[in-house]
């Protein structure tokens, strides 16, 4: 069986589903608040206590919605990973550590469907560790970081 070459610009291809995917759902989760209103996600961060909570849900909404842009066209991937996780990191331990590793927690299923229970902290470590890659890796295949010559190479 032959080894696929794993050296020089054919491994970076393998990255490419990896930052249009992690790009794509910050970008989703970014859109989502918009649309709810980030006064909803403002009343949420209220709840925990969070200061400034208008500022921040606008904060918050905003980096998930363009940083998910930049990553997932590969646009300065390294620097604008650094607010992303900052917003995973407060996410993690102010919401989801209390409820454990697990992002799936599977309560019962009805007639209606599948109920889950909240979310532990399980996906926050992987679009961590995704992001990390990333902004290790350099420059990746398809992206305004590889065509401005900007990354590693």
């Amino acid at each position: 069986m032959a080894a696929v070459q794993r050296s020089g610009i054919s491994q970076r291809w393998f990255l490419v589903p990896l930052r249009l995917l992690i790009g794509f759902g910050f970008a989703a989760h970014g859109y989502a608040k918009l649309m709810r209103g980030p006064d909803n996600f403002a009343s949420a961060l209220s709840a925990l206590h969070v200061p400034a909570p208008h500022i921040m849900a606008w904060i918050t909404t905003l980096v998930e919605l363009l940083g998910g842009a930049a990553i997932f066209i590969g646009a300065f991937v390294a620097l604008v990973s650094i607010p992303l996780a900052v917003t995973l990191l407060t996410a993690m331990l102010t919401v989801h550590l209390r409820y454990g590793f697990s992002s799936i927690k599977l309560l019962s299923v009805t007639a209606a469907g599948a109920k889950f229970g909240p979310p532990g902290y399980e996906l926050d470590l992987l679009y961590i560790a995704g992001l990390f890659a990333l902004a290790v890796a350099g420059a990746t295949p398809l992206s305004v970081d590889a065509y401005r010559g900007g990354g590693r190479r």
